[in-house]
């Protein structure tokens, strides 16, 4: 079973950052205060669970890393929301989604196609 690696640090981000020029990175900003982010989790979990893409998935969850989240966003030239699907390759995003647009067809389609 795949992970779901939670980040914490400006370094982990950065290491995830770096990973993409390996495999596929999805990077998920998760508010554990927001029924929309536990579904898209839900999903997310459904997808990692049942996928065979060769990806790295990791998690920041905004409460505890707000700060990392708006770095996320910042450094990845994408608008911070949550919850957040960022796919990432060769060090910058590649597709993104949030809200009700976060589902496991989704995410299987996505990586599928990286």
């Amino acid at each position: 079973m795949l992970l779901l690696t939670p980040l914490s640090h400006l370094d982990e981000l950065e290491a995830a950052i770096a990973e993409s020029c390996e495999r596929p990175v999805l990077l998920f900003k998760h508010s554990r205060t927001c029924g929309v982010s536990c579904e898209a989790l839900d999903e997310l979990h459904a997808h990692v669970e049942r996928s065979e893409v060769r990806a790295g998935y990791k998690l920041i969850t905004v409460q505890s890393h707000r700060r990392l989240g708006e770095e996320a966003a910042a450094r990845l030239g994408i608008r911070h929301e949550t919850p957040q699907a960022i796919l990432l390759r060769e060090g910058r995003p590649v597709w993104s989604a949030s809200h009700f647009r976060i589902t496991k067809r989704q995410l299987e389609g996505v990586l599928k196609s990286f």
